[in-house]
C-alpha cells in the first residue's frame, strides 16, 4: 500500500500525451494545442472605424462635404480631400486619405454638407492596422486550451485548422450481479447502477464526450474477455468495482491475465484504498472502486490527472485552495482523507454522510478537504487544503 503523493507520481510518470492531429478550428473546443499559433494577417487587416459616423482629416475645419460612403465590405480607392468627408460606418475601411471619425451623433448634416458640433480628438475611433495583432505574432501558445473565444480570434485570423492533441478514447466497465440499469423494475437483493453515467458526466466535464460502457457479471471469464477487447479499442480502461478481495472480485485477476502490468495496487486513504492502476503499452487502466463515492473521489484525484496529461493540458490535478474548516474534526486512521465538503469565500464544512457508498452530500459538495495521513485533529479555523471541483 503506497500514500497519495506516490501513486500521484506514479501516474504522471506512466501518462504519456497523445498523438497529434489536425483539424477544423470550428471542431477544437476543447481541445489542446499542439504547437504555438502566429498570425498569418494583420488584425485589423486595414484600417477600420470603431463607430458609425464620418471619416475626415483632421484640420482646423469644422465643415465638410460628404463625398463617399463607406460601408463594411467597401474598400474605398478615390483621393479624399481635406475639405470632404465619407459617411462611414462600424468595421468599414477608413480611406488612407483621412484619420478621424467623428460618431454621428455629434453631427448634423444637411444638403451633404456635414457640420461637426463636438470635435473629437484627432485619430479617433480608428483602429490601427494590426491593432489587435500583427502578422507574426503569437496568436496561442502551445498547450492552450481551446475555448470559444479562441475559436472565434483563430477563425477571424483566417485559420481554418490546428494541431491538437487527439483526445482519449475511453471504455467504461461496470461490475457485478447486483446492478439494474435505472428505469426498470428492481428486483429483491439489487440495486440501480449509477457509476457509468457518474463517471460519464464527469469526463464530459474535462472535454470527452464520447465514451463507452460496458456491464459485464461477476466472472472471471466475461471479465478477461470484455478487457481483452477494452485493452484493443480504447486509450484508457475505468472499471467500476471488482478489484477488492471478495470471492467474486474478479477485475485484478483478469488485468494481470491480459498482460495489464500493475503499477500499484492500494492507497493509504480513505475513502477509495482499493485502487489499481495499471499500463499495458500506453493503454492506461484505473479499477476504482465499486461504491459510488469512493469511485468518483478516485477519478477526481487519480484519473483526471491522467486524462489531462494525456491530452496535452499542462495544469493536470484539480486545482488547491486554502480555507477556514468551520468545525473540529478527528483523524484517527492513520490515512490521508478526502472528505465531501462545502465551501465559500472564507470557510469549509465538511459535510455529512462520508461514507464510500453515499452520494446524498456528495452530490451538492463543490469540493473534497485533504486531511494528510500524518494529521490527527484538526481544530475550528484550522486552514486546510480544499481541491474544488465544480
Amino acid at each position: 500500500m503506497i500514500q497519495v503523493a506516490e501513486a500521484l507520481k506514479i501516474i504522471e510518470e506512466n501518462s504519456v500525451q497523445m498523438p497529434i492531429s489536425k483539424i477544423k478550428v470550428s471542431k477544437s473546443l476543447g481541445y489542446v494545442l499542439a504547437e504555438a499559433v502566429y498570425a498569418p494577417i494583420n488584425m485589423p487587416p486595414f484600417r477600420q472605424s470603431a463607430m458609425d459616423g464620418y471619416a475626415f482629416t483632421y484640420s482646423e475645419l469644422a465643415q465638410f462635404e460628404v463625398v463617399n460612403t463607406s460601408q463594411a465590405g467597401d474598400f474605398l480607392e478615390d483621393k479624399i480631400q481635406k475639405n470632404q468627408a465619407v459617411r462611414i460606418f462600424t468595421g468599414a475601411f477608413v480611406p488612407d486619405d483621412t484619420d478621424t471619425v467623428v460618431m454621428q451623433e455629434h453631427t448634423r448634416v444637411t444638403d451633404n454638407l456635414l457640420q461637426i458640433e463636438k470635435m473629437p480628438l484627432p485619430g479617433a475611433n480608428v483602429r490601427a492596422k494590426g491593432e489587435q495583432i500583427k502578422k507574426g505574432e503569437l496568436v496561442l501558445d502551445a498547450n492552450t486550451v481551446i475555448t470559444p473565444a479562441a475559436i472565434g480570434f483563430l477563425a477571424c485570423l483566417g485559420i481554418n485548422k490546428i494541431k491538437v492533441y487527439e483526445k482519449p478514447k475511453v471504455a467504461i466497465l461496470v461490475t457485478g450481479n447486483e446492478l439494474v440499469s435505472a428505469g426498470k423494475k428492481l428486483p429483491k437483493g439489487k440495486i440501480y447502477e449509477s457509476n457509468s453515467v457518474m463517471l460519464e458526466a464527469a469526463l464530459k466535464t474535462i472535454g470527452i464526450k464520447k465514451t463507452t460502457v460496458f456491464k459485464v457479471k461477476d466472472s472471471l471469464k466475461k471479465t478477461k474477455m470484455v478487457i481483452e477487447s477494452c485493452l484493443s479499442n480504447f486509450d484508457v480502461v475505468l472499471i467500476s468495482g471488482g478489484i477488492s478481495v471478495g470471492d467474486y472480485d474478479y477485475v485484478k485477476e483478469a488485468l494481470l491475465k491480459n498482460g495489464v502490468t500493475e503499477l500499484f495496487y492500494k492507497i493509504n486513504q480513505k475513502p477509495g484504498k482499493p485502487l489499481f492502476f495499471g499500463r499495458k503499452e500506453n493503454k492506461l487502466v484505473f479499477a476504482l472502486p465499486g461504491n459510488p463515492a469512493s469511485s468518483l473521489t478516485c477519478f477526481y484525484v487519480y484519473a483526471i490527472p491522467a486524462l489531462k496529461k494525456l491530452m496535452g493540458f499542462e495544469a493536470v490535478h484539480l486545482p488547491e485552495t486554502k480555507r477556514k474548516i468551520n468545525t473540529a474534526f478527528k483523524n484517527t486512521s492513520g490515512k490521508t482523507l478526502f472528505l465531501k465538503a462545502l465551501y465559500d469565500d472564507e470557510k469549509v464544512t465538511v459535510l455529512e454522510s462520508q461514507s464510500s457508498a453515499m452520494l446524498n452530500t456528495f452530490s451538492i459538495a463543490n469540493g473534497l478537504i485533504v486531511v494528510p495521513e500524518n494529521v490527527t485533529a484538526l481544530e475550528a479555523n484550522d486552514e486546510v487544503t480544499v481541491l474544488p471541483f465544480n
